[in-house]
């Protein structure tokens, strides 16, 4: 049973990352004897792994069916973004305050703080292709500021709902950091997100943050009218490698 188990949880890590990478795109189907077979795994830890991520929302599965990568939606989208507005300005208000009371509370953002300075000085100095290579640093600063809010955040009803969430905005991110001008652009947004809060500010660090929710709405939206990822078309799935 418990190799079982070992080997759900690599499938569902494996798969979790394709749908957040959009590696596997939405309406892909999930065979559970392809999948078992790309990933040398029997139907049962497969069947383990898929239910998790339906329960994550990442995938809809109805017993019985095929399941599948679930969709991306305008209307879904807007209702995410709608929720996340409620918690995480409140959440980045909540690490200033604790910040401002506590300094250790912001040694994990002062740090970000700099690798963010260091990313941005060194991204100018690439050419347009080496600077889409480098995305993946970006996306790494702007997930351990995520992951630093949540551990920082006094309230933990706050910080379990947010933490949570993270499936769904982490597969909306690839999404909306379309080129490099959007990426520059959060890039100062999380800066002042980052200021604000080592400043111990937690008025700019929430409006700070609201903004930079906003912004990244807009551009999930301009990303979604111009793709076809909204529908649950038949998609070929590839899992290996």
């Amino acid at each position: 049973m418990a190799r079982a188990t070992g080997k759900s949880e690599a499938v569902y890590e494996r798969l979790k990352g394709d749908i957040e990478s959009l590696r596997l795109r939405p309406g892909a189907k999930l065979s559970e004897v392809q999948v078992g077979e790309e990933l040398g795994a029997s139907r049962t830890p497969v069947r383990e792994a898929i239910r998790r991520l339906a329960r994550d929302g990442l995938v809809d599965f109805v017993p019985g069916e095929v399941a599948r990568v679930a969709p991306i939606s305008l209307g879904g989208v807007r209702a995410l973004f709608e929720f996340r507005m409620l918690l995480e300005p409140r959440a980045a208000a909540s690490v200033a305050t604790a910040g401002a009371a506590d300094e250790r509370v912001l040694v994990p953002f002062r740090d970000l703080l700099k690798r963010l300075e260091e990313f941005d000085e060194s991204f100018g100095a690439l050419d347009a292709g080496a600077q889409v290579r480098s995305y993946t640093k970006f996306y790494d600063v702007t997930e351990s500021f995520d992951q630093a809010v949540i551990a920082a955040c006094r309230n933990p009803y706050l910080a379990r709902t947010i933490r949570d969430l993270r499936g769904q905005t982490v597969r909306l991110r690839h999404l909306s950091h379309s080129g490099p001008r959007r990426m520059l652009n959060s890039l100062e947004e999380h800066r002042a997100m980052l200021k604000a809060i080592t400043r111990g500010d937690a008025q700019a660090a929430e409006a700070a943050c609201r903004h930079h929710l906003a912004q990244t709405l807009q551009a999930l939206i301009d990303n979604l009218t111009s793709q076809d990822l909204t529908f649950g078309r038949d998609v070929q799935v590839d899992i290996t490698g």
